[in-house]
């Protein structure tokens, strides 16, 4: 296995040491293969909103597989969970289930190509969408991470059509739609940015893309593969009032299993193969594991409460850990949207690529190798966003508060 691990991330080449290998996981903990317990941010990078090992997504998997584990044929979980989704999001009237969000967005990016006849798409600066050839362009995410803002194997004339703008950065919107309105097929977003750490959108920014996307008759694709059931019951579309074209979801509407979705309007939809001519298949696709965890998921969000309970515990770490970063005079900022956040070791407000690329990475590298030795798991890179569930109680805030502090006092 290259670097010995699945995904580039995991390899700690970003803090130093080497990476766990985890046992098993449960509530907001996992345990490692020495039996060493840690409290989870990482929660498997967003899906496990409910914790690990939630014992109703536990036993939904299990009924499912007694039943088997793939048709290759449709299955009644598939309409359950659509009419979930469906619900929850008023702009997805019709959706498609894939593997991946890295398939999700590949496959609404083609579709937005076909509805309007055009090749151009624009994305922004530090935004990932996936490790699609014509999106892997100045992305965020482990490509920040490890200083490559595209990859070796993407040929330029892939890329041709790929556009980019600054995020929050709505003039430079308005000035690149412009010079190639009748070549835009589409503006690719991630409305909460989380792959150059948590970015909220400037005010006004994505209603400038709506309307900026109306005139030029280019879609609004929302990437809410991240936010998704995560900064709200309807994403950021909700959270926001902005309705976008097509999105795209994954992590949270599987409930830890591989997942991926995308859905919109259903002139668009009603483009798709087998009823329209765009093409797109999966073998794997609306795998009854995957449909049961996800609807036992959306269920137990839908309970009363929920996300308030979520918005609470998350505020109050926000709040620790800013007292904490006051408490030890250093250069650092906690940026929140929900229950994402990111603890950036830099003075000024992150709004862009460029603001996250000025950070401390060195400093972050210090910081997560002394909460890791305190018990707290984070996210291996100062530009991944830290993940609160349910399972996360209040003693486990302040206990992850008290091991920042000790681990900014350690440092000097």
């Amino acid at each position: 296995m290259p670097g010995g691990v699945s995904s580039p991330v995991r390899a700690f080449g970003a803090v130093g040491g080497k990476p766990l290998f985890i046992a098993r996981g449960a509530g907001p903990r996992l345990w490692d293969l020495d039996g060493n317990a840690f409290l989870d941010y990482v929660m498997s990078w967003g899906p496990l909103i409910l914790g690990h090992a939630h014992p109703k997504v536990v036993e939904a998997v299990r009924q499912a597989l007694e039943a088997g584990s793939s048709f290759g044929a449709p299955t009644v979980r598939e309409i359950e969970l659509a009419e979930r989704i469906t619900e929850a999001m008023p702009a997805v009237e019709q959706v498609r289930f894939v593997n991946s969000g890295t398939e999700a967005t590949m496959s609404a990016v083609r579709l937005a190509r076909a509805a309007t006849g055009r090749p151009g798409i624009l994305k922004f600066e530090g935004c990932y969408h996936g490790h699609v050839d014509a999106l892997l362009v100045q992305a965020g995410s482990g490509a920040t991470t490890f200083g490559a803002p595209s990859s070796p194997g993407v040929p330029p004339e892939v890329t041709g059509h790929t556009l980019l703008a600054p995020y929050n950065d709505l003039e430079a919107v308005e000035r690149v739609c412009g010079e190639n309105r009748d070549r835009l097929a589409a503006i690719l977003v991630e409305p909460v940015a989380g792959n150059m750490g948590v970015v909220p959108p400037a005010e006004g920014f994505l209603r400038g893309l709506r309307d900026v996307a109306d005139r030029t008759g280019a879609l609004l694709v929302f990437d809410e593969v991240m936010t998704g059931f995560r900064v709200a019951r309807g994403g950021a579309a909700q959270r926001y009032g902005v309705r976008p074209d097509l999105v795209t979801l994954g992590k949270v509407i599987g409930g830890g299993l591989p997942v991926g979705a995308y859905g919109g309007r259903r002139d668009l939809m009603a483009r798709l193969s087998p009823v329209g001519p765009v093409y797109q298949a999966g073998t794997l696709s609306g795998n009854p594991l995957a449909m049961a965890a996800g609807i036992a998921t959306l269920d137990l969000l839908a309970e009363p409460n929920a996300y308030e309970t979520l918005e609470a515990r998350s505020a109050r770490l926000e709040k620790g850990l800013a007292e904490a970063v006051r408490e030890a005079r250093i250069p650092a900022r906690v940026q929140r949207v929900g229950s994402m956040l990111t603890l950036f070791f830099t003075a000024g407000a992150v709004a862009d690529y460029a603001g996250a690329r000025v950070c401390d990475t060195e400093a972050f590298g210090r910081f997560f190798q002394g909460m890791l030795g305190r018990g707290v798991y984070l996210p291996p890179s100062q530009f991944e966003a830290w993940f609160v569930s349910l399972a996360h109680t209040d003693e486990d805030i302040r206990r992850t508060v008290e091991a920042a502090r000790a681990a900014f006092s350690a440092a000097g």
